[in-house]
């Protein structure tokens, strides 16, 4: 299960994730940055995240791709989004 907190510091929006993200959280996620992104700075806390998927990991390299930027990332996601970039 995917718990998202919304906050704002500074001219950024904070989305801080907790718990798994697989791919049925993906749309929603999708949605959440996609509102979020064309007006503010977006940081993504993976701080409390636990568990990811292959889409869930596609979609974080999209999203740092496009300009968000991903905070206090496992360092098991950070080194998966890099074999994704590197295929």
């Amino acid at each position: 299960m995917l718990r998202i907190q919304r906050s704002v510091e500074h001219d950024q929006v904070v989305l801080a994730l907790s718990g798994r993200i697989e791919a049925e959280d993906v749309a929603e996620l999708r949605r959440l940055f996609r509102s979020e992104a064309d007006d503010h700075n977006l940081v993504l806390d993976l701080g409390d995240v636990r568990l990811v998927n292959r889409d869930a990991v596609k979609f974080l390299e999209e999203c740092e791709t496009n300009g968000a930027k991903l905070r206090n990332c496992p360092a098991y996601v950070r080194e998966w989004i890099a074999k994704e970039r590197g295929k």
